[in-house]
């Protein structure tokens, strides 16, 4: 289950947006690598700024010292101008003061060690501790009510979400106490079932056969943070879809308070979804035990107006060929990490190694094909993002109905990047944003395109058309992509990522 559980990893097309859409990303830092670990770690950082000021990189590095609650602090950016006002944003925040003031005052007390108990061996002599189910130490009913924050693209979800989580609590704020975790949801399903094959791998060693893993990955998430803040939840695949009621009531039991944020209604989660009637359960827990908010504030913050940076190169003409190579040159001797360039550099990913063609310490070099032709999944592709800071990725072509596998994984990719904050260059065959298009038409043939490029800020004749993609997933799959892909192509993204 858990190698069917990692390929299906490859179709969740959606990791991971850095905050507002005008110069507030995400909170959490871009991760090294642990040398011990050959599987790749999600990011469950506890992130809070220093006490002087708040890390919402690009945006107020300089600002004055941080607030100690949601309401406050964002009164505060609106003032500096950092963020515009919005009254519908002002009314989120009430929301978010709502659970900050609970929290205050909240102690579910310590998440109890791994559970062991004695049982005879064999020869009935001796004995040996071999784990138990760990009990929940919270009642459901005494942990504050989560929020679930939802709305479409560019509605400010992830900036909201990043808000609250620098302004918890000081115990929150302390790993040392209570603990917090920020994380893309993709990344956390990720990180889960693998402690979940560490923890069947240790049970099975024991003689315990197929005991339940979860409850133990359970105690250990909790026992790093009693608030949990997932971004971009979403349910694509069905081993998510099995195990997410189990999981949250564990975590909840635990003492966790969770906040997501979604581009879906609880009700519209993994719709057509294989064996939807075993995931109306989960569905009913989140209604039960989170405020649900809709964030639809008539404002989208992508479509403010931002200069562009020379990142994407097309035609694929000799010129771009040598310019993009001449780029990665000149970045990859001055990496201030390691200006030795190495061919088929191998990185260790779940036990296997990814091939990079070439790279310097914090610069990599690849092709469409060595990232996309291949069964790669978003584990590989975080893996990379992780390891390095800039990425140059060549020859991009047209993706038609024949590259469907192709156009996910590169979906999955870009998502990738735009998480851990990647610098990225592209030489593509058209323009980077028509490279899902078809050849002829354009998506104002279609409804569904139509809404999304409005959405967007985009014209049809930017976009094109393309029968790639059909479903309602899917379609906001490409929405964020193309999103993305504009957003990281700015300035201010440069910047950002030094």
């Amino acid at each position: 289950m858990f190698r069917q559980a990692v390929a299906s990893s490859s179709r969740l097309a959606r990791p991971a947006r850095p905050a507002l859409r005008t110069a507030l990303p995400a909170l959490a830092p871009r991760r090294a690598l642990h040398p011990s670990r050959t599987a790749p770690q999600a990011s469950s950082v506890t992130v809070h700024a220093p006490d002087d000021k708040l890390s919402f990189q690009g945006g107020c590095r300089d600002v004055a010292p941080l607030t100690p609650d949601p309401i406050r602090r964002y009164e505060h950016l609106v003032n500096i101008g950092t963020l515009r006002p919005d009254d519908s944003q002002r009314a989120i925040v009430k929301r978010l003061e709502r659970l900050w003031n609970e929290l205050k005052d909240y102690d579910p007390g310590p998440v109890p060690p791994q559970s062991m108990e004695i049982t005879p061996s064999f020869f009935g002599k001796f004995f040996t501790k071999t784990p138990t189910v760990p009990p929940p130490t919270v009642p459901l009913d005494k942990v504050p009510k989560g929020l679930y924050l939802y709305g479409s693209v560019g509605t400010g979800k992830t900036m909201l979400m990043d808000l609250f989580h620098s302004t918890l609590p000081p115990r929150f704020a302390d790993k040392q106490q209570l603990g917090s975790t920020r994380i893309h949801f993709h990344s956390f399903m990720l990180d889960v079932l693998h402690r979940q094959h560490e923890v069947t791998a240790r049970y099975q060693k024991l003689g315990k056969g197929q005991k339940d893993a979860l409850p133990e990955v359970a105690r250990s998430l909790a026992a790093e943070g009693r608030v949990l803040c997932f971004d971009e939840f979403q349910v694509t695949d069905i081993v998510t879809a099995m195990i997410l009621r189990q999981l949250l009531e564990r975590l909840m039991g635990f003492g966790v308070v969770c906040v997501m944020t979604s581009n879906r209604h609880p009700d519209e989660l993994y719709i057509n979804g294989i064996q939807r009637q075993s995931f109306i359960p989960a569905i009913e827990l989140i209604k039960e035990r989170f405020e649900i908010v809709d964030l639809d504030s008539g404002t989208d913050y992508r479509k403010i107006p931002r200069a562009l940076s020379h990142v994407y190169f097309s035609p694929l003409t000799p010129e771009n060929r040598s310019e993009v190579s001449k780029l990665f040159h000149s970045m990859a001797e001055s990496d201030p990490v390691s200006n030795v360039i190495l061919a088929n550099r191998k990185i260790p990913i779940w036990g296997r190694e990814l091939v990079v063609p070439e790279s310097s310490g914090s610069v990599a070099r690849f092709t469409f094909a060595d990232l996309c032709n291949k069964p790669l999944s978003a584990a590989d592709y975080i893996e990379v993002t992780n390891t390095f800071k800039t990425v140059f990725v060549e020859d991009v072509p047209r993706m038609g109905l024949g590259e469907r596998d192709q156009a996910r994984r590169f979906i999955t990719f870009i998502d990738a990047c735009y998480e851990n904050r990647t610098k990225l260059f592209i030489s593509s065959e058209v323009p980077i944003f028509q490279v899902f298009s078809n050849e002829s038409g354009t998506a104002a043939d279609d409804g569904h395109m139509r809404a999304v490029m409005d959405d967007l800020g985009l014209s049809a004749d930017e976009v094109g058309s393309s029968s790639l993609f059909s479903g309602d997933e899917e379609l906001f799959a490409f929405a964020r992509c193309v999103s993305r892909l504009s957003q990281m192509g700015t300035k201010e993204w440069s910047e950002l990522t030094g």
